[in-house]
């Protein structure tokens, strides 16, 4: 007689590994992504490492999360790796988790954030679902980002992965990228890139505040978008003199 089909078990390797052997860039680098909001940094990477809209503040509007990202992918439905992740992840250290928009069930709860804010982990990227909302937010200072909330709880059987490549909101997140999330939303700043684009930033800084102070007066044209429209070869129409 035929027995259990072996097509469901577990293999050692892609779709189920863990890695501890992550570069995490100094503090010092990333620290002054800080000072700027996530639109800021989104522009300066040609706005192409900005996560999708669905993806947003669910604890205090005011959060703001920066950190090395600690990426964990789980099976839909599953969360057997973010339970794991709270042992691999390091203080500071952002969880983004790769839940493949799911929306069965959460992958993570007030229990789990709990866990993760007394192992000094800095909060939580989740591109899927979380429950127990108003116990994270009783936390107070634990920043959680996600795609909502249900109250269907996940199963902890796996697989998954540790530290490696995920996709969080559409764009690719590497084990060590710098994630930078507030109320606008969530970027993620490739490890390579961050001495570039905090340079960028801080130049930008100084001659921005000159615009946005005469914006603010009044002090200002909209002579540019004529001028962007006849180099486009715009036709415009209107009433006809009689």
């Amino acid at each position: 007689m035929v027995g259990k089909p072996k097509t469901a078990e577990m293999h050692p390797g892609p779709g189920f590994r863990i890695s501890d052997d992550v570069a995490r860039p100094a503090l010092e680098a990333w620290k002054p992504l800080r000072e700027f909001p996530t639109p800021a940094i989104s522009d300066q990477m040609n706005r192409l490492y900005t996560m999708t809209a669905d993806i947003r503040v669910m604890t205090d509007p005011s959060h703001l999360l920066v950190g090395p990202a600690c990426t964990v992918k789980c099976y839909p439905g599953d969360n057997l790796m973010v339970h794991k992740a709270l042992d691999v992840a390091r203080p500071g250290d952002v969880l983004c988790v790769d839940a493949t928009a799911s929306r069965t069930t959460a992958v993570l709860g007030d229990l789990v954030s709990t866990k993760a804010r007394h192992r000094g982990i800095a909060g939580f990227v989740v591109d899927g679902l979380i429950r127990d909302l108003p116990g994270i937010q009783a936390l107070g200072d634990f920043p959680v980002f996600a795609r909502g909330v249900t109250p269907i709880g996940p199963l902890h059987r796996g697989p998954g992965e540790i530290n490696y490549p995920i996709s969080v909101g559409s764009i690719v997140v590497h084990p060590g990228d710098i994630v930078v999330a507030d109320l606008n939303g969530v970027v993620v700043v490739p490890s390579d890139t961050i001495a570039e684009i905090v340079k960028r930033l801080q130049r930008r800084a100084a001659t921005e505040a000159d615009y946005t102070e005469a914006v603010a007066r009044g002090d200002f044209d909209n002579n540019w978008v004529d001028r962007t429209l006849e180099d486009s070869g715009v036709i415009v129409t209107g009433a006809e003199e009689v």
